[in-house]
């Protein structure tokens, strides 16, 4: 028995190592968590999901990271067993880090959904961050900057604070829990968080003056190995023990990852679309950039600034569209014909409408797709009035949840006049962590997905309708000014 036993553990092992090779890209998004398995080819084999529900309890609202930590590893064990995991890329939203020491975190990992206000007492933040032409992050509400959250957090609770040991960014704190290697990375130091300086690729005037730059961890690229998992989270999970775990990325930056190398052919301006709809220009003007419009550089996976805009765009057709079923072009075409318009903003935070309350002018048809309907004409118009504000000529590409959209692509490419494409690939996040494994080894031979150009939806008196919601805008911010 003792002898079938050993025979039949030898073989589920020697099963395994000969099992497809896979990677698995940890995309941890503002709203959802995803994990997925992909082949040498890019091929898509498992995905698992979950909400991204941060936590009300405790000091102030914060990511249950003991929770998804949890989930990530009962899946990796799972997938394990019928693949060959052999590397690990963390993915996650922007705005979010961790402070840590040996153990672990020292506090809560925070929600930047929340208001990180200081009583009077305290020095203001304001006076402490860098100005936007050393930074290109804009100043924002609630936590999107990090350095408002890393402030707050260092006055409020300052024990813990001086017990950390290194400040991680998001990808970063899960490299190191899966690694027990400390990093840190451009594309997540460089989006919005006060902390970097885009132009002259070193930290910002904010870290000397709030003395954090002794928890900076050695900077390192998103696609470099830190190290082979932890011994114990091998033996857990079943995965091999030299599975590496790789730096990590800022998840808009991980949608640029199979344009940066394209000058000369292809998408210059990429659309990420999920919680957030980033548009990201490649050959755009980083010194044109408006604070007060939420226009921002981003910093890629190389370091250089990329030129940004950005509304919440995922959240905002939610709360327009609801559950409401897809539309089609003809609910479009009627509430055109009807005139009736969304005006921004449908989000609490972000975006060059921040603080207004939004509203809908006009009486939609009540019958199913007419909100879905209504949400695709706002998000496209504001897509719209992003590229003009960023005034950044070339190709534009879809990528992200708004891929799913119907109608999204075709009818940007009818308000912008210019071509549209719509990845074929749900999921540019999953992309480029896969092409970041093979950063090193040629990703421009690699076969990816195909892009699909959107044929302009025809829809009579859409220009006009256009410069109706324009005109619209204009009397709002007059009225607020």
């Amino acid at each position: 028995m003792m002898q079938a036993a050993t025979h039949t553990a030898s073989s589920a092992v020697a099963a395994v190592a000969a099992a497809v090779a896979a990677i698995a890209v940890f995309d941890i998004g503002k709203t959802n968590i995803k994990l997925t398995l992909v082949d040498e080819h890019g091929q898509e084999l498992a995905v698992r999901r979950r909400p991204n529900q941060p936590r009300q309890d405790g000091p102030y609202p914060h990511h249950d990271v003991a929770a998804i930590e949890a989930w990530l590893l009962e899946h990796l064990a799972a997938l394990a067993r019928q693949w060959r995991i052999r590397a690990i890329v963390p993915v996650t939203h922007g705005a979010t880090a961790a402070l840590v020491d040996e153990a672990g975190i020292v506090l809560p990992v925070a929600d930047y959904e929340h208001d990180f206000a200081l009583p009077p007492a305290h020095r203001p933040y304001e006076s402490l961050r860098p100005p936007f032409a050393q930074s290109a992050s804009p100043l924002l509400g609630m936590g999107l900057n990090l350095g408002r959250q890393l402030y707050w957090q260092s006055q409020r609770y300052p024990d813990a604070f001086a017990r950390a040991r290194h400040l991680l960014m998001y990808p970063q704190y899960w490299s190191w829990r899966l690694s027990g290697v400390a990093a840190g990375e451009l594309s997540s130091l460089g989006c919005h968080t006060d902390l970097w300086q885009p132009g002259q690729q070193c930290y910002s005037s904010l870290l000397a003056q709030c003395n954090w730059t002794p928890l900076m961890p050695p900077l390192r690229a998103a696609w470099e190995r830190l190290g082979p998992l932890r011994p114990e989270l091998a033996q857990r999970t079943g995965l091999p023990a030299d599975c590496a775990v790789l730096c990590g990325v800022h998840d808009s930056n991980a949608s640029l990852l199979r344009y940066l190398r394209g000058a000369g052919g292809g998408p210059r301006i990429v659309l990420s679309s999920g919680t957030w709809l980033i548009a990201a220009a490649l050959d755009g003007c980083v010194s044109g950039l408006r604070e007060e419009a939420d226009m921002l550089a981003n910093v890629n996976v190389l370091g250089a600034p990329v030129a940004c805009m950005r509304f919440m765009g995922g959240r905002e057709f939610a709360q327009i569209a609801g559950d409401d079923l897809p539309c089609s072009a003809e609910q479009l075409q009627a509430l055109i014909d009807a005139q009736v318009f969304a005006l921004p903003c449908f989000s609490e935070c972000g975006g060059p409408f921040a603080g207004r309350r939004g509203s809908i002018v006009g009486q939609a048809p009540q019958q199913p797709g007419s909100r879905y309907a209504l949400a695709t004409l706002y998000c496209a118009l504001m897509t719209a009035y992003c590229l003009d504000a960023l005034d950044a000529l070339g190709e534009i590409v879809v990528e992200g949840s708004f891929t799913a959209n119907p109608h999204f692509a075709a009818l940007l490419a009818a308000l912008v006049s210019r071509t549209v494409y719509r990845s074929s690939d749900a999921s540019g996040t999953t992309l480029g962590g896969w092409l970041l494994d093979r950063w090193e080894r040629a990703p421009e031979t690699a076969t990816l997905p195909a892009l699909l150009p959107a044929e302009p939806l025809a829809l009579h008196g859409l220009a006009a309708y256009r410069e109706d919601w324009l005109r619209k805008l204009g009397e709002l911010e007059r009225v607020a000014a």
